[in-house]
């Protein structure tokens, strides 16, 4: 019974959460309400080759990449990953402090001559998850006019994720003969 009310009030503050991101940069999921970059890519390259390609980038991006990993399925073609980030304040005084932790996960799926990717589930770590989705809504009676700069924090991280990617995921350079 628990989990259907939390799921009926999540559903309800989607609506809310849409009426406040039209006017966002932030990518919101219609069937969700939940910020999420996705797109399909197409690129040079079996379903194999482009699995292989998102593992040498994983093992470039992410410093500990067996620990962002939660998921390698070759045969399927899907690397499923969890990371971190930490978000910062900035003060008048251009000091930067830490502002907590956010938690997202993505998905990448290959098929030949394409992938696709996911990034979202984007969550404040806090004594609960608390999704940032609630930073949209200006009229919260909490609002803190921090959270559109950690809301542009999340979206600067997350572009550049998404051009690492692209990056990483294209075919490697042909060599060319010397032929002299």
């Amino acid at each position: 019974m628990n989990k259907i009310i939390l799921i009926l009030t999540f559903l309800s503050f989607g609506g809310i959460y849409n009426s406040y991101a039209q006017s966002s940069k932030l990518p919101i999921d219609e069937e969700t309400g939940k910020i999420t970059y996705k797109e399909v890519v197409k690129v040079e390259g079996s379903k194999e080759d482009l699995f292989n390609r998102s593992i040498s980038w994983i093992n470039s991006f992410y410093k500990n990449p067996l620990d962002v990993t939660r998921e390698r399925n070759f045969a399927n073609g899907v690397v499923k990953g969890l990371h971190r980030i930490r978000l910062k304040n900035v003060d008048k005084d251009g000091t930067k402090t830490d502002a907590g932790t956010v938690q997202y996960e993505f998905t990448l799926q290959f098929k030949d001559g394409r992938y696709r990717y996911i990034l979202g589930d984007f969550v404040l770590k806090a004594g609960s998850k608390i999704p940032v989705e609630k930073w949209l809504n200006k009229k919260d009676p909490k609002y803190n006019p921090n959270w559109q700069n950690y809301l542009n924090q999340i979206d600067d991280f997350a572009q550049k994720w998404i051009e690492s990617l692209k990056k990483g995921m294209q075919p490697p350079a042909k060599k060319v003969e010397d032929d002299w």
